[in-house]
């Protein structure tokens, strides 16, 4: 076995045995949180998805694509994003007092729901943003990761993400995220395949919820298949006033 053919096999390795783990030990709490959200569909409420850095892919991943929910809303800060500074976004990250103004933003209501999604959920702005989520009645899931529950939260009231949300779903990454050894360093991240693994399950299984309880889930078709575009064009005109970034 040549040098790519273990690299290749460890990451892939790697990336089954954490969707193993949710699926082996997160199913029960997947189903509970699918059941929370289908309670938001059926209400004809909004699906906020959150994160900083990195995390903002899982937001993105579940916006605005083909076979995903119409009624998700991205919850998109700039400073907190990638391509606007990288390395600012971290230091952004962890700055106290930016979450409220971003959740305010969004018009967030009761019918709604909240998913925060934060690998370490040590920082500042994702501890504050469910904790705004809670403060106003909205159901927060959190999604982080458990191999982080014994460090030092970096927000002066000591929490971290998990126990700030009103739930949480483990996505089961190892501490520092990456997985296959290159000398002396790591690579391989698979907190996105598993945070997307997480939210992607929660919102097939809130519309199969919402269908069976008799509400059409709203579901995108793909613009590149025929008679896709204009599907969906409707839905966008349904949803382009409560969705800020459609």
């Amino acid at each position: 076995m040549g040098v790519f053919d273990t690299c290749f096999d460890t990451y892939f390795g790697a990336t089954q045995e954490v969707l193993k783990k949710i699926y082996e030990t997160q199913k029960e709490k997947i189903e509970y949180a699918a059941e929370k959200v289908a309670e938001t569909i059926k209400a004809d409420g909004i699906i906020y998805v959150f994160g900083c850095g990195h995390s903002h892919l899982v937001a993105g991943d579940a916006f605005y694509r083909a076979g995903g929910l119409a009624n998700v809303s991205a919850v998109f800060d700039t400073d907190l994003m990638l391509h606007n500074g990288a390395a600012k976004s971290s230091v952004f990250e962890r700055m106290q007092g930016l979450a409220e103004p971003i959740y305010d933003r969004y018009c967030i209501t009761e019918k709604d729901t909240l998913i925060v999604v934060s690998t370490s959920g040590k920082n500042c702005v994702p501890i504050e943003m469910a904790q705004c989520g809670v403060k106003n009645g909205v159901f927060t899931l959190a999604v982080c990761s458990s191999s982080y529950f014994g460090e030092t939260s970096k927000h002066p009231s000591g929490k971290l993400l998990y126990n700030s949300a009103e739930f949480f779903i483990d996505n089961c990454v190892p501490k520092g995220d990456a997985t296959v050894e290159i000398g002396d360093s790591k690579m391989g991240a698979v907190s996105t395949a598993a945070s997307c693994f997480i939210v992607n399950s929660v919102l097939v299984g809130a519309a199969g919820l919402a269908k069976e309880a008799g509400k059409k889930p709203p579901v995108y078709k793909s613009g590149n298949v025929e008679g896709g575009a204009e599907f969906n064009k409707a839905l966008i005109d349904a949803y382009r006033s409560r969705i800020k970034h459609l």
